[in-house]
């Protein structure tokens, strides 16, 4: 879903939502635990670790980034590759899940690393909490977007009987 203003109240959600907001990705737990799978559905998993803003990144993430597979990405590096129109409303949904300790989705722009140009994403993050329920990461899924895939706050079904 692109952004819609107010951000919080069309793009957030309750962390007890996380599983419906990755239900195709848990249907099948070969794809799930399989990186090359998940790669070649135009998949990616991701984490942030907050205490130092470290990245770690399944091979479908580098893909959709136009990156090499073995580079270790900063996240300012990851960050610059949003365009202007999508950058702001990531950062600002990112903040607020980490305020409030909810999950979010949002379809937006990358500007792939390895000049192919521009593609769409749809980004579905959640809050890591630790034992005292502190925000301590972030985490979730990043999923490649065919042009003119349909809005939603679920990851695109379709890229299930692709293959």
């Amino acid at each position: 879903m692109r952004p819609i203003e107010p951000l919080p109240l069309h793009h957030s959600w309750p962390l007890y939502d996380l599983r419906a907001h990755l239900a195709p990705v848990l249907l099948d737990p070969h794809i799930a635990r399989n990186d090359a799978a998940l790669a070649e559905r135009g998949l990616g998993l991701w984490r942030c670790d907050l205490t130092d803003n470290r990245l770690e990144w399944t091979a479908g993430v580098y893909d959709i980034f136009g990156l090499e597979r073995d580079l270790d990405v900063s996240r300012p590096l990851a960050v610059s590759l949003y365009t202007p129109e999508s950058r702001e409303p990531m950062e600002r949904l990112r903040d607020y899940a980490i305020r409030h300790k909810r999950g979010f989705t949002l379809d937006v722009d990358i500007n792939q690393a390895d000049g192919q140009g521009r593609c769409a994403m749809r980004l579905i993050a959640a809050p890591v909490l630790d034992a005292a329920q502190q925000v301590v990461g972030l985490h979730g899924v990043k999923q490649l977007l065919p042009h003119g895939a349909p809005a939603s706050r679920r990851l695109d079904p379709t890229i299930f009987v692709m293959l």
